[in-house]
């Protein structure tokens, strides 16, 4: 059982309750419902894990299954994309995927039964017309002029719309139930559109396509439902969901509402993420800089971590914002028991051991991670000419600095004790070599007398293997890029930082092997992965060693 479906909440408590009942004889079938228009986020990530983790809690069912209903922004791509994501987060669904589109036939009956019915008529107001007669939220709307045609009239409009006699727009199928309800859902809400457009399952077999309320509703009746779990923002629309179960006599699952996940410097608007795409903000949906889950797949991200995240933040019913350094603490905690350890130098400066015989080399034996035997060892070896990271040296250092300076000794991880004698300098004053010896005696020990600084990471210089790293960091500096602010979008906050890249780092050379999207620690770096796109010798930071962010937001 996975983590999400450990814990109970207030959706577990109806189902619980149903099932003392006898409501459904015990069973118990969930769906993911995503619309194939873009790729998943972590909002997605929530519901995938809520929905799955209960058909595993009560032994019963989830289905994978794509809303289709619009094909101008659907295609193939995201459909893989989708499914990929749902079995990486370690879910599988029911039988094979279903499609909103396996039922457009049931779905035209059924429209067809409600025209016979009179709860269903062909208008052709436009979309401005539209507007005008829906009325407000303050004042009730107006009956269409078309309304009453008769169920005969409406039958024969809608066939001839259904065989492709008018354009785009030209004419709507509606629901006739309120125009004066106070739930503008119900004022007679659109049920099939006109769209000559060819469809990535059905083909070209349809020139009218159902709106998602109506397909939403009745897609859970036909998959027999018990429990349709989404978010919030689908309360309003529930009275229709009712509605046309009821009117249609159907078997009627129960909608359930929860709380989408909100994450502060996180959009997740698929349209905003699409224009992030293609204004070319990112490289692609699953640049790791992305709140996408195949973002956070590429950067990283662990399946185990995300899903123990979407089980902290809870299910509620109340919106509230999350942090998130939660989902970065959820992914080193999960890295730090997992990952094995290597050295990288992401800045290099040449270290020469000026007392280290020429032609000799070492082989130190290292384990692969301190909390855990079994994780085994590596061998590194060492060599005169090193590099460190030029951060670990400062020739007039700070208080309490605790790596190389001139006259101080510091211990090199798994190895010797070097002092820095000499720091030599390029033409405008940079350090580029420092002369160091070492002491034969201090391999795995501190004889008395020594007292090293600290402890600095290496890689031989004859050995190293070239890297780029790229240091991912938060896409967006604002907390609330989504919200409204004064002559400012999203794009303005924007972090110019968001992606820096350490082009001349140099990585031990057990590195060399690391599989594609295999998380390392990086010692005193932080966590990283080898990217599962580029070729070549290309990591990506998936998450520093500490929550950095807290310290920058504690001081604005």
């Amino acid at each position: 059982m996975s983590e999400a479906s450990k814990t109970g909440n207030f959706i577990t408590q109806i189902i619980d309750k149903d099932n003392e009942t006898g409501k459904h004889g015990g069973k118990v079938l969930t769906r993911f419902p995503p619309e194939p228009n873009g790729y998943l986020h972590i909002g997605h990530a929530k519901s995938i894990c809520l929905n799955f983790g209960i058909a595993e809690r009560y032994q019963g069912q989830c289905n994978l299954r794509f809303d289709d209903t619009n094909p101008e922004k659907e295609n193939v791509e995201f459909i893989d994309s989708i499914k990929k994501d749902v079995e990486w987060l370690g879910f599988e669904w029911a039988d094979q995927p279903k499609y909103a589109s396996d039922y457009f036939d049931q779905l035209f009956a059924y429209a067809c039964k409600m025209i016979e019915e009179g709860t269903a008529y062909v208008c052709e107001l436009n979309a401005e017309q539209m507007r005008e007669y829906r009325g407000t939220l303050k004042e009730p709307g107006k009956n269409s002029p078309y309304r009453d045609r008769t169920p005969e009239e409406n039958m024969a409009l809608f066939l001839d719309m259904r065989d492709g006699k008018y354009a785009d727009g030209e004419k709507v199928l509606r629901a006739k139930i309120d125009m004066a309800s106070p739930n503008i859902n119900l004022r007679d809400p659109i049920i099939y559109r006109i769209r000559h457009v060819h469809h990535h399952q059905t083909g070209d077999k349809w020139c009218v396509y159902p709106m998602y309320d109506f397909t939403h509703s009745l897609s859970d009746a036909i998959e027999g439902v018990t429990h349709s779990i989404c978010t919030l923002e689908f309360q309003d629309h529930r009275p229709l969901y009712d509605w046309t179960l009821d009117t249609l006599g159907t078997f009627h699952p129960q909608q359930i509402e929860f709380a989408r996940l909100n994450l502060n410097y996180t959009v997740t608007s698929k349209r905003k993420l699409k224009q992030l795409v293609d204004e070319g903000h990112v490289e692609a949906w699953d640049d790791p800089r992305m709140p996408t889950i195949s973002g956070m797949r590429r950067r990283g991200f662990t399946p185990a971590a995300i899903r123990n995240f979407c089980e902290r933040i809870g299910v509620t019913k109340s919106d509230s914002i999350v942090d998130f350094g939660m989902l970065e603490h959820a992914i080193r905690e999960d890295l730090d028991a997992k990952a094995n350890r290597a050295m990288a130098v992401l800045n290099p400066i040449k270290v020469t051991l000026t007392n280290y015989p020429e032609d000799k080399e070492e082989i130190f034996t290292l384990g692969n991670h301190p909390k855990n035997e079994e994780a085994g060892t590596r061998e590194v070896p060492f060599s005169k000419y090193l590099y460190i990271d030029a951060a670990d040296f400062e020739e007039v250092p700070p208080r309490k600095w605790k790596r190389l300076s001139l006259g101080t000794a510091v211990r090199l991880r798994g190895g010797y004790v070097i002092t820095c004698d000499e720091a030599i300098k390029d033409a405008d004053g940079n350090v580029v070599e420092l002369l160091c010896s070492y002491d034969e005696n201090t391999l795995g020990v501190n004889p008395e007398g020594y007292k090293p600084k600290g402890v600095i990471h290496w890689v031989s210089a004859k050995h190293a293997v070239d890297a780029n790293v790229r240091l991912y960091d938060r896409l967006f500096s604002h907390e609330a890029p989504d919200a409204k602010h004064e002559d400012k979008t999203f794009l303005d906050f924007i972090n110019p930082e968001s992606m820096t890249v350490a082009s001349n780092a140099k990585v031990e050379p057990s590195l060399a092997q690391a599989e594609p999207g295999v998380g390392y620690q990086f010692e005193r770096e932080g966590y990283f992965c080898r990217d599962l796109k580029e070729d070549g010798m290309v990591f990506n930071r998936t998450v520093t060693l500490r929550d950095s962010w807290a310290k920058i937001e504690a001081k604005s």
